[in-house]
Parts: structure tokens; sequence; C-alpha cells
């Protein structure tokens, strides 16, 4: 009954903290909230929950908190608190509870957020995560009998982290990585913290308290399969030699823990494990018995290492071999393995197709095996070794490798000399080579016997160093205390009086909340965000970030587009107006085809307001603008030149520029009566605009003559009829020499002469306008093919309007494309190619 009301207790207590953390805008409410959920992992003295209730919270409710947070990190309130309030409450929260639950929060969320600041923020915490040394707390918490109660699915999805840790955070954050998530200082960290794991279950298993290795071992052997078993074995290794030389505790431990590794991970732990101890001493500490209890390990260590790989050093072959011969239970194997050699030796098809670096590996082998037997055991396999030698050294002889027949020779002399037949002994006559020596090495007394090397005490490494920096630390405030007063002694005495006030007029107040980086981090906080101040640091930092990110902004381009069309000036923000246009213009140039789609689409849809429809024209006529200019290519242009500068020759060795020297003296001295001025020959370039400007021009001429229920063009909305005909002028003007000019310019002429007599003196100067630009972009001979039934009619229309028309400016328009017309008739009629125009 009591565990009932304390679970109720808690599940009210943090439902009503998790609404508070969902919809509460105040400050105090969220920060109340926060430290209410740190009281349930607050195990100190002072906290005001009970065992029970801790423990339900972080059996039921913690991992929800922590999702929680994540989901809710772009939230305003989070970024109203101080930094040291989110440190210690926001951040505190994913340091303080059960780290197994943690670590898979963050790794999840660094899989799911994009980049943004977000990111940047769960990537610190699992930085801190790993600095503050919990993955130690999280293996040792899976060592202890009571571990965390868990699935098989969720223990291997947590496995698959911590070893995967480095590739996850790679994957996601590319050059913007971290340096202690990558491979090289990760992995080692993990093994230190496996060793600490190990240190307290062996002060567990002293104190009487009972443990499991089971994680561990599966740690290990996930991380050594992936192929890091070097970088963390290479740290364990000399640990684990040093702690076992004298503590027998911390050999039942690493028994247990090799042991404990899966089937399917033995081969790749005892693979790095044999390449990282010093000697086989220190293996034979370390793994102890394992090849006599366990058959996958007495497979690799007894045949793989020895038979199918050769790629290892002859160390490698000393501690393997040095290990079998150590124990009397063990020396069977070195039996075993010397016939397997032997064999392998002597065999003639395996001489003929293997390669040359194997079958010295096997010899090296074969050597090292029979320098360990005893007298007694080379007696009790004299037939074998006999026939192995003769086979073998027939094989070995009659072979046209000269490598393969000293192989031969220096194995028949020592075989010959350990089995002592009849006295006789074999020699060969045989240059040295590097090869033969390093066979003959092997022969050396005590060839086998490698020293250790001392160990370092690698596992308190990181705890030492940390308190040595603190203590460090420490020392330099207390001293440079000590200095300050011996230097000031009575600097309580001093007087503040006869100062001179600091001008603080000019002081501006510094801002809580920073720009975004991230142009995702706009977008969030242009949809969610109430606050005033990040509205205004995202407005200010849009365009720049869509500019600098072209990538990203192609990937949100409509929908931010949307979001600023359907923006208001609710917080009263300076330029706020100009912020937007310029943001969308920049959307609008980087990913010109699906925005423009998007805005043309709109400006016919229904319920926007007249204001919103000429933004539309307005973004789309600057976006033209900007892409109508030329292509400069300033980066390629400056590394042409400063390639030509620095591939240009002194003047003295080139041979040619004597003639540019007595060209220009002749130049100087020459007198001319007429000299033709030159005229700079104009280069075409080429512009973003011309393949894009029927996305532009077309879809803004559908549906005009289509009455909305807010919208009505040819009706009253003469503003937004003036401004549609100004731009689609705009657009036929840019589209100079492109190749849909010719269309665009029938098309407009079509759209425009049923509204050159609009009673809105604004609609015909549009109208006129447009006319102007027909003219100017559209080239002349399509005006004699294309539209040569309007030419006269329009020719008149526009003399009346030059005549008669009340406007000024329609007047002037009308007479600048009178001028136009003519100039286009005149030179198609005086081309001879040109087309005939029937009068």
């Amino acid at each position: 009954m009591e565990s009932l009301t304390t679970n109720t207790d808690v599940r009210l207590t943090v439902t009503r903290c998790f609404r508070t953390l969902k919809s509460s805008t105040d400050s105090s409410d969220i920060i109340t909230a926060l430290r209410t959920l740190h009281s349930y992992l607050d195990e100190g003295p002072e906290s005001t929950a009970t065992s029970a209730e801790r423990a339900e919270f972080r059996k039921t409710y913690y991992s929800s908190a922590l999702q929680l947070l994540v989901s809710n990190i772009q939230a305003d309130w989070l970024h109203q608190l101080t930094a040291a309030q989110r440190t210690e409450l926001w951040d505190g929260l994913f340091l303080a509870g059960p780290p197994e639950q943690a670590l898979l929060v963050l790794m999840d969320a660094i899989g799911e957020l994009r980049p943004t600041s977000n990111l940047d923020h769960v990537v610190n915490i699992t930085e801190k995560f790993l600095q503050r040394r919990r993955l130690a707390e999280l293996l040792w918490s899976y060592c202890l009998e009571a571990a965390p109660s868990d699935s098989p699915q969720l223990r291997e999805t947590l496995l698959g982290r911590i070893s995967a840790l480095p590739d996850i955070t790679a994957n996601k954050l590319q050059l913007n990585n971290r340096a202690l998530f990558l491979p090289q200082q990760y992995y080692p960290l993990l093994a230190t913290e496996m060793l600490t794991a190990l240190e307290r279950t062996c002060q567990a298993l002293r104190a009487g308290t009972d443990c499991s290795l089971t994680f561990v071992a599966q740690t290990l052997g996930k991380v050594c399969i992936q192929g890091h078993s070097g970088s963390v074995l290479a740290v364990m290794a000399p640990r684990l030699s040093a702690c076992t030389r004298s503590d027998m505790v911390w050999q039942r431990v690493c028994w247990k823990l090799l042991e404990n590794v899966p089937q399917r991970w033995m081969e790749s732990v005892l693979t790095g494990l044999v390449q990282a101890v010093s000697g086989p001493d220190a293996l034979g500490r370390i793994i102890g018995n394992l090849v006599l209890t366990n058959k996958k390990a007495q497979f690799v260590i007894t045949h793989k290492l020895l038979l199918l790989q050769y790629k290892y050093e002859t160390r490698v072959l000393r501690i393997i071999l040095g290990y079998l011969a150590a124990d009397r239970d063990r020396r069977p194997l070195l039996i075993q393995v010397l016939r397997s050699v032997s064999q392998a030796w002597a065999n003639s098809s395996a001489v003929k197709h293997t390669p040359l670096e194997q079958q010295l590996y096997v010899s090296k082998a074969l050597l090292l095996s029979v320098s360990l037997l005893k007298d007694s055991e080379i007696q009790e396999l004299r037939s074998e070794l006999l026939q192995c030698m003769l086979g073998g050294m027939q094989t070995h002889l009659d072979s046209n490798v000269v490598r393969i027949r000293r192989m031969g020779m220096v194995i028949g002399e020592y075989l010959s000399s350990r089995m002592d037949i009849n006295g006789t002994k074999l020699k060969f006559e045989y240059d040295q080579d590097e090869e033969t020596r390093e066979l003959l090495s092997l022969l050396a007394p005590g060839a086998c016997d490698e020293p250790e090397a001392e160990p370092v005490n690698r596992a308190d490494g990181p705890e030492e160093t940390a308190e040595t920096a603190e203590s460090a630390q420490n020392a330099s405030q207390t001293t440079s205390g000590a200095q300050a007063l011996k230097t000031d002694p009575d600097s309580d005495l001093d007087s503040d009086d006869e100062l001179t006030p600091y001008d603080m007029s000019g002081d501006q107040e510094i801002s809580k909340a920073s720009p975004p980086r991230y142009l995702r981090d706009c977008l969030e906080i242009l949809i969610s965000s109430e606050d005033p101040e990040r509205v205004e640091l995202a407005l200010q930092a849009a365009e720049s970030l869509v500019r600098k990110n072209s990538f990203a902004a192609r990937e949100i381009s409509v929908q931010m587009s949307k979001v600023l069309l359907h923006m208001d000036d609710k917080y009263n923000i300076n330029g706020f107006l100009y912020l937007r246009q310029a943001t969308m213009v920049a959307l609008t140039v980087a990913d010109c085809i699906p925005v423009t789609h998007y805005l043309t689409t709109e400006f016919y849809s229904l319920n926007y307001s007249l204001r919103q429809r000429l933004d539309i024209l307005e973004v789309l006529a600057l976006a033209a603008q900007e892409l109508s200019k030329p292509v400069t290519e300033k980066k390629a242009a400056s590394i042409s030149s400063a390639t030509t500068a620095e591939s240009t020759p002194y003047p003295g060795d080139n041979p040619v520029h004597w003639r540019n020297v007595v060209e220009k003296r002749i130049q100087s001295k020459t007198k001319r009566l007429t000299k033709k001025a030159a005229q700079p020959v104009t280069k075409a370039t080429p512009n973003r605009y011309a393949p894009v400007a029927g996305h532009f021009f077309f879809p803004l001429l559908k549906n005009y003559d289509k009455p909305q229920v807010t919208f009505d063009l040819l009706g009253s909305d003469h503003l937004v009829l003036g401004r549609l005909i100004h731009t689609l002028g705009l657009f036929m003007h840019l589209a100079v020499n492109a190749p849909i000019a010719a269309q665009m310019g029938c098309a407009l002429l079509d759209f425009v002469w049923a509204v050159r007599y609009h009673a809105d003196q604004m609609v015909r100067r549009g109208v006129l306008f447009a006319v102007c630009s027909v003219f100017l972009s559209m080239p002349s001979q399509n005006l004699l093919v294309d539209i040569s039934d309007q030419l006269f009619e329009t020719r008149s229309w526009l003399a009346d309007v030059a005549e008669g028309d009340p406007d000024a400016d329609c007047r002037s328009l009308a007479v600048q494309s009178l001028v136009l017309l003519d100039k286009s008739l005149k030179k198609q009629l005086q081309d001879p190619q040109a087309p005939t125009v029937e009068t």
C-alpha cells in the first residue's frame, strides 16, 4: 500500500512538472519544475524525496523527462535562463541520473536533430557526459547484481551506442565533430572506463558483494569486433598485466571477463590481446586456462593464429607458444600444435602453392615449438619429427627457390641436432641472409623468454589528472590571493570617493539571447518563438545565413518563404519589412524554381491581403533583377591573374619582348592625321535569369480574369493590376537576348491590349512600360513575324496616347515606344531578307 501511494505521488508531481514545461511561459514556474525534477536525482542528505520516490522516478520517468527536454529545446523559456541556470537545471538532468538512459536519449537526439544550435547544445552535453566519467558509472551499474532491469533488445541498443559513438557523431557532425568523439581519443577513454569498472568490481568482491562482468565483456567484444581492439587493449593490457602479477582477485576478474566474451567476438579479443601483452606470462595471467575451457579460444590460439594467418610479428609466435608451454595443463596443446605445424611444413603441396611469407611464418613456429619441448618429449615424438625432417627437407631442397631451400637447411640442421640421430648432425653450406639469421636467432637460449615491460598505471590516470589539476588550480588561487595581500596591505583603507565616474551614457544593454548560427534555428524561432528579442535576431541573421549556405536553404526554402509571407510585425521590429523582404529575395535566388512556383501560385490564392500580393510582386521583381546580373567568377579571375603573374617571366628573358618595344617606339614616332577612337568591345556574359525567366513570367498571366472572393484584379483592385503589369514589363525587360523573349513579348502584348484604355493612370503607365519593354527586349525580326497584324494598330494607338492622354508620363512613354517601334521597323525593312508586311 505504501509503494502504491509513493508511485501515485511521484506520478502526480512529475505530470505537473511536465505540463509546466510544455505550456508555461513564466520563468519562475519553469525553474521550480526543473528543481522538482532535480530533487528526485539528488541523493544527498538535503534531498526532499525519499529513496523509494527516487527509485520510482529513475525507473519510470527519467527517460521521459529527458525526452521532454530535448523536444522543447527550442522553447523560449530555455533561452531566458541564465548560463548558470541552464548548466545547473537543464544540463544537470542529463548528468545526474541513470547514465544508460541519458546516453540513449542523447545519442537519439544527435541522430534526429538537424544541424542547428540545438544540436550543438546536445553535443556539448554529450561531451560533458564523457568528461565526467559517466561511462564508468554506466558500466559499474551493470556490474552490480542489482543492475538496471532491461530487455535484451535495450542492452543490444546500448552496446551499439557505446561502441559506435564515434561513427554516429562523425556521420552527423561531419567536419564539425569534436576531438573527444574521434576514435583515437574515445576508445582509449572507453578502455580507461572499463578498467575503472573492473577496479570497483575487485573492491566489491573483497567486500563480499556479488558482481557480474557480462556487460563489460560484451562491451569489450563489441568494440574489438568493430576493429578498435588495438587502441582499447593497448590501454587495458599493461594495466591488467600489472594488477594480476600479485593479486589473485584481479586474476579471477580477468579470467571471468574473458570467459563472458560472446563466442562470436572471442577471436577479435584474443587476436588483439596477444599483440598487446608484453610476454607469455602476462597472457597466462590475464586469460588463464581459457584455451582448455573454450573451444573457440582453443581454435584461435592453436590453429588460426599459427597456420591460417601469417601477418603477425615473431613476438606473437613467441607469446602464443610460450603461453602454451608455461603450464602443465596446457603443454598437451603445445605437442598438438607441433604436430600440426610439422605436417604443414612438410606438405609438398603447401610448399609449392603457399606464399613465401606464410612458409617463413610456419618455419618460425616449428623452430619455436621444438625449442620449447623437453628432451623426454622429443624422444616421444622422435618418429614423427624424423618423418617431418626427411620428407620436409626433401621437398624444400628440391625447390628451385633459393629462399625455400635455405629454410629447409636451417630446419633440418636444428631437428637433427635435437633428435641426435646416432650422434650425427646435419650440416649444410649456405649463404646467410636476413631470413636465415632471423631463424637462427630463434635457436638462441632464452629466445622465447621476453622480459615484461614495467607497467604504467593507466586506470588511475584520469582521476589523478583531474585531482592534480583541481589542486593546482586551488593552489594558484591561494597563491595569487596571498600575493595580492602582500603587495597591497592597505587595500581595505582605499577610498573610491576621489575617482572620476565613468561615462556610461552611451552603453547599450547586452542581449541575453545570441543570434542563431543555423538556418533551421531561424525557421524554428520564427515559427514557434514568442520572444521578441529572439525573433528580431533571427530575422537579422536569416538573409546572411541563406546566402552563406545555399544547400541548407534549398532544403527549407519553400517552408521558410511561407512563414515569412504570413509573418506580421507584432513585435514592432525595426526594419521588419526590409528584413523580411531581403530574406525572401535571398531564398528565391538560392532556390529559384520551387520558391517562384510557390509565390506565383499564392498570388492568385484566396484569403490573402493586397499587401501580401504586392509583397509577392516586389520579391519576385527584386529576385529577377539580382538573377539578371552578369555571372562574375571573381575567385577564378583572381586565381588566374595570380597564376599569370607568377608564371610571367622576367622581361629580359622573353624573346618576343624586343618586338613589343620596337612597335611602341614606332607608334610613338608616327604622326597620323585622324585616329578613330577605339571602342571597347562588349563581352557577352551569361546570367542566371535567362534560363528561369518563364517561371517568373507565365504563371502570373494565369487566372488574372477570374475574380476571387477577396481579390478582383480587373475590377476595383487597380493598384495590384498596375503593379502586376509593371512587374511583367520588368520581367520582359530583363529577358533581353533570352531564347524565350519572343514568346514572352507576344503573351505580354495580348495581356495588356485589353486594358490599354484603363481609367486608372497607373495602369496605363504600366501598359506603356510593358510595351516599351517588348520593343526593347523582343528581337526585331520577331516583331514582323509574330505580331505583324498588331504592329500598325499598336502604332496608331501609341500616336493617340502621345497626343491626347491627360497624364504627362503616359504621353512620354508613348513617344518612347513610337521611337523604338519605328527603329525596329526601319531596321527590318532595310534588311533584304526581312519578311514583307502587308499594309
